[in-house]
């Protein structure tokens, strides 16, 4: 009973990343780091997405702060925050969130605060 749960759960999460995947949201380094999750660390991803959705929540804070601020001249700024995402994003195959933050960046580097 138990095994027919697994494979249950098992078959609704690959829909589930198919479905991801064909939408663009993810890409194929999403499956290089299903690749590093083992018996030894068999919540590796996880933990990892975790970590990911934490780390964000402080970028998106930050950017929001320095949008919000009136006085705002510091693209610079903004420019390592993006690039910051935009790494995070690329490194667990988060593709759509790294292509925002690509056409985020561009607008930043020419002082496009609108």
């Amino acid at each position: 009973m138990l095994g027919l749960a697994a494979d249950r759960l098992r078959a609704d999460m690959n829909r589930l990343l198919s479905f991801l995947f064909h939408q663009g949201i993810l890409d194929e380094q999403f499956l290089q780091l299903q690749q590093l999750q083992d018996e030894t660390s068999p919540n590796f991803v996880s933990e990892v997405v975790n970590i990911y959705f934490h780390e964000s929540e402080k970028l998106l804070r930050n950017l929001r702060s320095l949008l919000t601020d009136r006085e705002f001249s510091d693209y610079n700024k903004m420019g390592i925050h993006l690039n910051q995402f935009m790494g995070s994003s690329s490194s667990i195959g988060a593709k759509r969130i790294r292509n925002v933050c690509l056409a985020f960046r561009a607008a930043s580097d020419q002082n496009n605060r609108a």
